[in-house]
């Protein structure tokens, strides 16, 4: 241990009470020790360090800070380069704000297009996710603050994700929800890991072993900090026990007393909490270290605004462009018609929220741009209401310009942390306008703002199509660089856009709704299913258009790697995305058809060759297997495939690899479904044979009387007659909130109330309420109204007393 000396210096009471927050944001501190308080703050895409009342919802202000583009966003650049600066710059405003942890980058897996978090995450792909996030962790990491790769893991739903089980067999796991950790920590090294709240296979994974001992400490050797997520600690000395070294928010020693009383029973020894101990403080001073010397304590907002745009122009993927309508012609008359046009839909809600320094809307930004307006109107409604007179100014436009501009998507309250989409569709109103639209001008450029797929059944309504996700503070600019072809578009999309949500793997196996979620599709998520099922998309992974076009010439494979010639064919300089892909020829492990496994992004002039090089690593041809326990290669032909998209390959060769010599994992004749890629409707049967074992029950046991980790909504079938009641008064209260219009705290009880497990209550108030205390809460809902009244009110009162004699 690093500080073994400073440790024998402590009493087993400062010991534990290192291993809770000592209020929303900051660790503990002890001062006789010289151990000062470090401060965490949320981060993804911009710094969020709220100067007043503190919450984990994105409800209170914060200070000021660039909103770069969200993680989906700058997914479609590619460019790990930009996610380095973004990074970079990240740290910088960080240090200016002394935030000692930035709480991102996030890198779960877009299992489900629902997922309300999507806007968060990176890609549908592992090896992106990892590849980008190792970029902005050693960008953040640069300014001696500490980046923290977040939720570990498997946590790929909002819906219940405090208390939902998440059962996924082990290959699927390790393949597909642990390689972007992997990567990241490995390949980025952040200081700071954050568990999730979610079970996994029947545990927290706040206490998983298999999870944070067995893979993050002795695979990956990782020797950082784990924080829980904000309220997401369960048992603290399970925690503790599985490696995690903080908690937050603070419990007001309530959880540090659970961790003493441990070592003094025996059940723990004190070494446990010892290594905790010291890996907390090694990030505590570490991170501290910034701030002793000479460290800047402002930022240049200007220079931060550009590459917050640089960001947004590099990532903006372009995705019809029927008779070349764009770049718009000079002299071109454009009507700019969406609500987004004028309030601009940059960034998603929740606890990522950013308040920006500056922000580009793009009525102020029309001028500059060259494009000649013929005037604005909003169109439609931002929150879906209906508005005929809206369509019929909207179309008056119209019939007086060469082309329109459709600013439309998704609004802010759709996709928020806490909650799932209920479709895959653009609002009904927005529709409505297009199909007006299109009647009295059909030259129509729609501009998409949102933060995750959307169907398109509305597409041939439209000759243009830009997606320029959510871009931050100056994404609204960045749009009209692209439209009036200063900037030639270069994003690709880092997730497949499918025809109908009901194309997608996890469609009958997603939200799960009461105890468990069920990861039937296996390794098929994203294009891994549908380029090996056979099912046609509307955009498949990787894809993007530009104004230019590429050759790709001259392959060449080695062990190595795989070189080959791209060449700007066209008249416009740009830049091009080429991915690696592989594909195992061998039948006797299931496999998708293609796996990517590299990719680079190139600048390249008009006329000019690049040679390009892409190596193989050691993911290139690994595979798990479930029978030694360990990753294997498994010795076959493998098809080196280099594409523009997953579905445009440009050029093949064929590899022979030497194999492990493992023994083969599986029994064909029990996992057809997933031998033959079909693995959206994989019987309850064939996933247990996967699993290895039974699946668990799925439903709540509405026989038991309700718990810690049960929810607020199972009031509903409490036996409290008072339960049951304010079940009705929470439902009631959301309906009535949503039909006057007060969809964002409406939401809120949703996100903060309704899905929250009873520990919540204790975990999420910093101390205002304690688990004896909810012990009568929970007596109350379970039928003894008046027993649990007075068992709340005499813990409370000693709470009280314990805290006026602590003064």
């Amino acid at each position: 241990m690093k500080y073994q000396d400073l440790i024998q210096q402590m009493t087993l009471e400062e010991k534990a009470s290192l291993m809770s927050g000592k209020d929303f944001w900051q660790t503990q501190d002890i001062k006789r020790l010289g151990i000062d308080s470090i401060f965490l703050a949320d981060g993804p895409h911009g710094i969020r360090k709220q100067a007043e009342a503190a919450d984990h919802l994105g409800l209170n202000p914060s200070n000021p800070a660039t909103c770069f583009p969200t993680a989906a966003t700058v997914a479609n650049s590619w460019n790990t380069e930009l996610g380095e600066k973004i990074g970079d710059y990240l740290g910088e405003e960080a240090a200016a704000q002394k935030v000692h942890v930035l709480l991102g980058p996030g890198i779960n897996m877009k299992r489900n297009p629902l997922c309300g978090r999507n806007f968060e995450y990176f890609s549908e792909d592992p090896y992106h996710a990892g590849k980008m996030a190792a970029s902005y962790i050693q960008g953040i990491q640069s300014h001696g603050i500490s980046a923290c790769v977040k939720h570990f893991a498997v946590n790929n739903q909002e819906e219940r994700r405090m208390s939902i089980d998440t059962i996924v067999d082990e290959r699927t796991l390790r393949e597909i929800y642990l390689t972007a950790f992997e990567i990241a920590i490995q390949e980025g090294k952040p200081k700071t890991v954050m568990s999730s709240y979610n079970m996994l296979n029947g545990a927290y994974t706040n206490e998983n072993l298999h999870l944070m001992v067995e893979i993050l400490r002795k695979e990956w050797n990782y020797e950082g900090v784990v924080v829980t997520d904000w309220g997401g600690s369960n048992d603290r000395v399970a925690g503790l026990l599985a490696g995690n070294e903080l908690e937050m928010p603070t419990t007001a020693g309530e959880t540090n007393e659970e961790i003493i009383q441990a070592i003094q029973s025996g059940k723990i020894t004190e070494e446990v909490l010892d290594e905790c101990v010291d890996r907390l403080l090694d990030l505590i001073f570490t991170t501290e270290e910034a701030f002793k010397k000479a460290y800047k304590k402002d930022f240049d907002v200007e220079q931060h605004h550009q590459l917050a745009q640089k960001a947004a122009e590099e990532s903006i993927v372009l995705l019809k462009n029927e008779g070349n309508i764009l770049p718009l012609k000079q002299g071109v008359k454009a009507a700019i018609i969406g609500d987004f046009a004028k309030d601009a839909r940059y960034q998603g809600a929740g606890s990522s929220i950013v308040n920006p320094t500056k922000l580009n809307h793009t009525l102020d930004c029309i001028e500059e741009s060259g494009i000649v307006s013929v005037g604005f109107e909003p169109g439609f409604e931002r929150y879906g209401k209906k508005n005929q007179q809206k369509i019929n100014q909207a179309c008056a436009l119209a019939k007086n310009a060469d082309v329109v501009l459709l600013y439309m998507g998704l609004d802010e309250v759709t996709e928020a942390e806490g909650l799932d989409r209920h479709n895959m569709k653009i609002p009904e109103n927005q529709i409505d306008l297009l199909h007006a639209l299109y009647q009295v001008n059909s030259n129509i450029v729609a501009i998409l703002s949102c933060g995750s797929a959307v169907e398109m059944p509305w597409i041939d309504k439209v000759k243009g199509l830009v997606h320029g996700y959510l871009g931050g503070q100056a994404g609204a600019r960045a749009i009209l660089r692209v439209l009036s072809g200063e900037v030639n578009p270069s994003g690709k999309l880092a997730e497949t856009y499918p025809l109908y949500y009901e194309d997608t793997p996890s469609y009958h196996q997603f939200p799960g709704k009461e105890v468990s979620v069920e990861y039937r599709e296996g390794v098929y998520i994203g294009y891994r299913f549908y380029d090996t099922a056979n099912v046609e998309v509307l955009f498949p992974f990787g894809y993007g258009l530009s104004y230019t076009t590429f050759d790709y010439t001259d392959i060449q494979v080695n062990k190595t790697g795989v070189t080959f010639q791209l060449t700007n064919s066209g008249d416009k300089a740009g830049m091009e995305v080429v991915q690696l892909y592989v594909g195992c020829q061998s039948e006797d492990i299931f496999r998708p058809k293609k796996e990517l496994k590299g990719f680079t992004k190139v600048f390249i002039q008009p006329g000019e060759t690049k040679l390009v090089t892409i190596p193989f690593d050691d993911k290139t041809f690994r595979y798990f297997n479930v029978k030694s326990n360990q990753w294997e290669v498994e010795e076959a032909e493998y098809k080196i495939m280099i594409g523009a998209s997953s579905a445009d390959i440009r050029l093949e060769e064929v590899l022979f690899v030497e194999g492990t010599g493992a023994p083969l994992p599986y029994e064909k004749e029990k996992l057809p479904s997933y031998y033959s890629g079909q693995a959206s409707k994989v019987s309850e049967k064939e996933f247990e044979h996967l699993l290895g074992r039974k699946i668990p029950i799925s439903t709540w046991d509405r026989t038991k009387p309700l718990g810690y980790n049960d929810t607020i909504a199972q009031c509903q079938y409490a036996k409290g007659l008072f339960a049951r009641f304010a079940y009705h008064m929470i439902e009631f209260a959301y309906w009535f909130l949503k039909k006057i219009g007060k969809r964002s705290t409406a939401n809120l009880i949703m996100m903060s109330v309704y899905h929250m497990p009873f520990r919540g209550v204790a975990r999420m108030t910093g101390g205002v309420v304690n688990m004896p205390m909810l012990d009568g809460i929970l007596m109350i809902v379970n039928g003894h109204f008046f027993k649990g009244l007075r068992h709340f009110f005499k813990e409370r009162s000693k709470m009280l007393r314990v805290a006026r004699r602590n003064i």
